[in-house]
């Protein structure tokens, strides 16, 4: 319980609280001039940063591709030891709901169409119109995307799991300012996402309940009305606040798994109900279209027919992409321990992308199907009118239509649900330094909170100020990410030389030549040990082994100190001043017996562990075994892998 009180960060906690409430306060009383004021700056960013905009995104995503192809692939978020914390299933529906999901719900029908009927160049509702819309569509929601979310969840995840920083988005910093992150610069960091966060949550909420209230005008006759809306963001943030109080591996869990799994069904309904060839043979098109055209689009301004097209659309997408990022990106990277970096980066920027452009295939050419082959114009009308009828009067068109429209209120309210709940974790976590045994009054704050954001801006008509807000703090938030990428690929190069260098034979200390020293040897192979006898081995010879070297140190002048712990462990560590310090570990792990060991007096099913010695550095586990070595043996490998690690220091110094 103590620790579970004294892990609220002060300064941030409250800063980002009194802020919040300014800001809403302002955008509420002050409504014309918030609005006029966020406008023009949007307006600045969209005629005067727009290149910068998209340089940045296209550096990014260059970034990202190259991370998992290249030798820095083969590093592990958090040590080398680790493994994931979920299964695919779960990881891949955590971030797609996160991600983007109820986006693909909003504009899956209504990008699409609204291309289509007005394209940035060329003539409207033609074939040439709706094969340019696609590939927009799948341009704004596909790679890029998931690239920023990517790159910021890599970068926090790799200095947070791997090198023990906090779990929040001043450890991005870290290359660069170093051990100030734990002070103003890094607390003003951690503000400024939490403000993201909320802004852009409650934006969300407040802008999406209009689709779920139009979904339940359309099933049950319920009225489209402000008082309805309010009591709709209220019931969501309800259920959020039951999720989160839940914690990460029940609630939020449970629903991203829902989610997936309504997504694929209803997904598979309109597939299946649908021109099912036509949409086949679309996704094989749009994809290819996509990625032969993926170079020119993502450089291309419109520099030489200047539209307010790309204003209204990329540089609007890539701003709440970037805004969203802090928020997504720390969702992400705290779900992500335990993968490497290639893993982890065709994870999240080709699974999540892939069913994405999947579902606009899936929903967007079957709309574009039915006005441009069947003449239902109509839907076109609605869309243009009104884009949160998109789906339900796509769905109309369908056999059960009632049914997918039910199933797909349900989804809405279930992303949404989601999309609080993570908010409010990923907040909570902002606030206290990156700890997630937090008290649970802290994440039912920050989850009504952003309920009553999203309300007191919904009657004041302020969401619009507050989502040009969000969108416009991208640009500063640009600038520091390139930063932070370069402190990346500088860590980066360090520990894959750290790696590089383990593997090394650097003067491996050979077995003394003992009479009967194989036999020994052989012995150790061919025998399973206990933990207790593995904690004696620990405790008597590693133990003895560690003091003879740590007082050799000691004599020459370096700290060097052996300590112990719970589980019998024993550890050496030589204190290197400014630079890396040596930590060489030997703790007990338990295995399962290999199948063909033939345990006597014991029945089939009876507990069949053994226990090795296993030796671990800074950067983890490196899964070899001490168990029935002898003191000067012992010696032998520590004295290898402090001479590894001077070489390293002498490599990067």
């Amino acid at each position: 319980m103590e620790a579970k009180q004294s892990s609220l960060n002060p300064p941030v906690f409250f800063g980002s609280a009194i802020l919040i409430v300014a800001l809403v306060l302002y955008s509420v009383f002050f409504q014309a001039q918030a609005q006029q004021l966020f406008a023009q700056l949007q307006h600045w960013i969209i005629d005067t940063a727009s290149w910068f905009y998209v340089l940045t995104v296209a550096l990014i995503l260059i970034s990202v591709v190259f991370l998992a192809v290249s030798r820095y692939g083969d590093l592990k978020l958090g040590p080398d030891h680790s493994r994931p914390d979920y299964r695919n299933v779960t990881w891949f529906a955590m971030l797609f709901s996160a991600g983007m999901g109820i986006g693909l719900m909003f504009f899956g029908v209504a990008e699409p169409l609204m291309h289509f009927s007005s394209p940035p160049v060329g003539a409207a509702n033609t074939v040439q119109a709706a094969r340019e819309a696609m590939k927009l569509t799948f341009f704004h929601w596909g790679l890029h995307a998931w690239a920023i979310y990517a790159i910021v969840a890599l970068i926090l995840a790799f200095f947070s799991f791997r090198h023990d920083l906090p779990l929040t988005l001043r450890s991005a910093l870290y290359p660069l300012i170093g051990e100030r992150i734990h002070g103003p610069i890094g607390h003003a960091v951690d503000i400024f996402a939490i403000f993201g966060t909320v802004f852009g949550v409650a934006t969300s909420l407040g802008y999406g309940v209009t689709q779920i209230n139009s979904g339940l005008h359309h099933v049950f006759g319920l009225p489209i009305s402000l008082p309805v809306q309010v009591g709709l963001i209220a019931g969501t943030c309800a259920l959020a606040t039951l999720s989160v109080a839940s914690g990460l591996d029940k609630g939020i869990r449970i629903l991203s798994e829902l989610n997936l799994a309504l997504a694929v069904l209803l997904l598979l309904f309109v597939l299946a109900l649908g021109p099912t060839v036509f949409l086949l043979k679309t996704f094989v098109q749009n994809t290819g279209g996509y990625l032969s055209e993926i170079v020119s689009k993502t450089f291309n301004l419109y520099a030489y027919e200047p539209t307010d097209w790309i204003g209204g659309w990329t540089l609007l997408y890539w701003g709440w992409w970037l805004s969203w990022s802090p928020f997504v990106g720390l969702f992400i990277a705290r779900i992500s321990r335990g993968r490497t970096i290639r893993e982890f980066i065709c994870g999240v920027l080709f699974v999540p992308a892939g069913f994405t452009l999947l579902w606009m295939t899936v929903f967007g050419d079957s709309a574009i199907h039915m006005v441009l082959n069947e003449g239902i114009s109509s839907l076109a009308a609605t869309v243009n009118g009104d884009s949160s009828l998109a789906l339900f009067a796509f769905l109309e068109h369908f056999p059960l239509s009632s049914v997918l429209s039910l199933l797909a209120v349900c989804m809405v309210v279930v992303f949404f649900v989601t999309s609080a709940d993570s908010g409010a974790l990923v907040v909570d976590m902002l606030a206290s330094g990156g700890r997630s045994d937090t008290p649970l009054w802290q994440r039912l704050f920050w989850s009504i909170l952003i309920g009553v954001v999203a309300i007191a801006l919904l009657l004041a008509d302020g969401l619009k100020a507050l989502q040009t807000a969000t969108i416009a703090s991208a640009l500063p938030f640009s600038i520091v990410l390139l930063a932070a990428i370069w402190g990346l690929f500088k860590a980066l190069r360090l520990d894959a030389t750290k790696r590089d260098i383990r593997y090394q034979a650097l003067n491996i200390s050979p077995l003394p030549r003992q009479h009967g020293a194989w036999q020994r040897r052989l012995q150790n192979l061919v025998t399973f040990p206990s933990r207790a006898q593995v904690r004696q081995f620990l405790s008597g010879t590693v133990h003895a082994a560690s003091e003879a070297v740590a007082e050799e140190l000691r004599k020459r002048g370096l700290n060097a100190s052996v300590e112990g712990g719970e589980d019998g462990r024993v550890r050496l560590v030589v204190a290197h001043g400014a630079e890396t310090d040596f930590l060489y570990e030997v703790r007990p792990r338990a295995l399962l017996q290999p199948s063909f060991v033939l345990l006597d007096g014991k029945e089939p099913g009876e507990d069949q562990q053994y226990f090795r010695a296993e030796v671990h550095l800074l950067e983890g586990g490196q899964d070899y075994d001490l168990m029935g070595w002898s003191r000067d043996e012992v010696i032998g490998d520590i004295l290898d892998q402090y001479e590894k690690h001077m070489h390293y220091l002498h490599v990067v110094r």
